[in-house]
């Protein structure tokens, strides 16, 4: 019997969302074990001492990072053509992940930053969106015509900062920054990597995932 590589994961984590959306483009089959971030399993830990997820376990080889597991997953099948795009979809997504991220955390969790402008650091995010937007409205996707791994690698940090002020942001006239987000939250595709699964515990069935 074939073992089946192992996916950590935590349905609301926004790193954990892109890492199943890649997954479940590409078709590659994993053992999927959700945890609660407050009860982490001990096995959970042996595998990734730091403790964040997603984690990918496949063989004696472990994935600890979001872009990793998704480069591994599309690696191994990439039907939609997620990886071929321009070098600048890999550059948004570093932006994505350093600068916006960081203002996104300054802006949803500002009471833990008392040293910081929660105004400012929105701002600061606001400024990377507003250039999606120019990018959104010239094209259906970040790209161009078509989904890559920019659009699939950003979507669920978007998703984060809209919702730490739904309203405020749909009153920002970003019609097609929020029309692609919309777009994706709508989708069949989203629905089925936010299913809902009990925390893992040792000895039960396992979930496959896709």
């Amino acid at each position: 019997m074939t073992t089946l590589p192992i996916l950590w994961s935590f349905r609301r984590c926004p790193y954990a969302m892109r890492a199943r959306l890649a997954i479940q483009s590409s078709g590659v089959q994993v053992a999927l074990q959700e945890i609660l971030l407050r009860e982490k399993p001990a096995p959970f830990l042996a595998a990734s001492p730091k403790g964040t997820v997603p984690v990918v376990q496949d063989g004696d080889r472990v994935i600890e990072e979001s872009r990793d597991v998704m480069l591994w997953a599309l690696g191994r099948n990439d039907p939609e053509g997620w990886l071929e795009m321009p070098h600048e979809g890999h550059a948004l997504i570093d932006r994505n992940d350093g600068p916006f991220k960081s203002a996104l955390d300054h802006t949803k969790y500002a009471v833990r930053f008392p040293d910081r402008s929660e105004e400012d650091e929105r701002a600061k995010a606001m400024v990377f969106l507003a250039e999606l937007n120019d990018r959104l409205a010239r094209s259906p996707f970040l790209m161009g015509d078509r989904r890559t791994l920019a659009d699939m690698a950003i979507l669920p940090f978007v998703r984060q900062f809209a919702n730490t002020d739904r309203a405020w942001f749909d009153a920002q006239g970003m019609g097609p920054l929020t029309a692609w987000l919309d777009d994706f939250l709508a989708s069949e595709r989203f629905r089925a990597i936010m299913t809902k699964y009990p925390p893992w515990q040792e000895g039960q069935d396992q979930v496959l995932f896709p």
